[in-house]
């Protein structure tokens, strides 16, 4: 299979990324990808002026929008582009945020959620036991996707719980069971793969090979190289296998509305 659709891409802006718009362009073509979606992390705005480290900051907004349009007019015989943003689900900051990106043509949202609150205090790939922790996680993702504003949940399995086995099956059937219900796509995530991290969880793709979830591949493009890498496609194929996933080659998009 030959990826033809990513939604998963960074730019430098968000600040633990490298190389220029255009460079992730030209390797989009140079790999045969027939969409490219660029989905840095959306900024939020938060009441007190905070801006998280690893997001877009609020100035830098206006220049992302008008780079991916530019190259998305630029580029539009070659490969269809699309301008998205990666975004947390914070309940107190949800409305805000969606004011803030309604002034924009955004094309999606994939939902990534780094933190359970706008404290943004613990990160969720720490590893950690506290059940509510990951009832809290869960929540927010099943939270999000009722909003309906969401292509697809951004590797699902983030969360890093080392905590009681029945309890993580328990919290992680009724996310893919939500996501099964409303049949929004679940990301293998090409970057966990790549870097070894504690995503993608075997357990949690156990499942969802066994409740028949919606699958798609998301490269996470931090650098233009890590584009529809021939072999970290292989290696997520490979990963979808062996839990009898079907992998989709695009998503249906969800246009994201104020």
């Amino acid at each position: 299979m030959q990826l033809q659709a990513n939604y998963h891409t960074h730019t430098v802006r968000c600040g633990h990324a490298e190389g220029a718009d255009r460079d992730y362009v030209e390797m989009a073509l140079a790999r045969g990808l027939k969409v490219l979606g660029f989905s840095d992390h959306v900024p939020m705005p938060f009441p007190d002026g905070h801006e998280s480290r690893f997001r877009v900051p609020l100035a830098q907004l206006e220049d992302y929008v008008k780079s991916v349009l530019a190259l998305r007019d630029e580029y539009k015989s070659e490969i269809r582009i699309l301008l998205g943003f990666e975004a947390e689900y914070y309940p107190d900051l949800f409305d805000a945020m969606r004011e803030l990106l309604s002034a924009y043509p955004v094309d999606y949202l994939i939902l990534g959620q780094h933190f359970n609150d706008s404290r943004e205090q613990i990160y969720n790939t720490r590893e950690q036991t506290d059940p509510a922790a990951l009832h809290t996680y869960v929540d927010r993702v099943l939270s999000a996707m009722e909003t309906g504003a969401f292509t697809y949940v951004a590797h699902p399995d983030l969360i890093h719980f080392t905590g009681a086995e029945a309890l993580y099956t328990r919290e992680m059937t009724r996310l893919i069971g939500g996501a099964r219900e409303r049949d929004i796509p679940l990301e293998i995530n090409l970057l966990g793969i790549r870097e070894k991290r504690n995503y993608p969880d075997a357990r949690f793709w156990q499942l969802a090979g066994q409740l028949r979830a919606s699958t798609v591949l998301g490269c996470d493009a931090h650098r233009p190289k890590d584009l529809a890498d021939p072999e970290n496609i292989r290696e997520g194929l490979a990963w979808a296998r062996r839990f009898g996933l079907t992998v989709e080659d695009r998503a249906d998009l969800v246009k994201e509305t104020p």
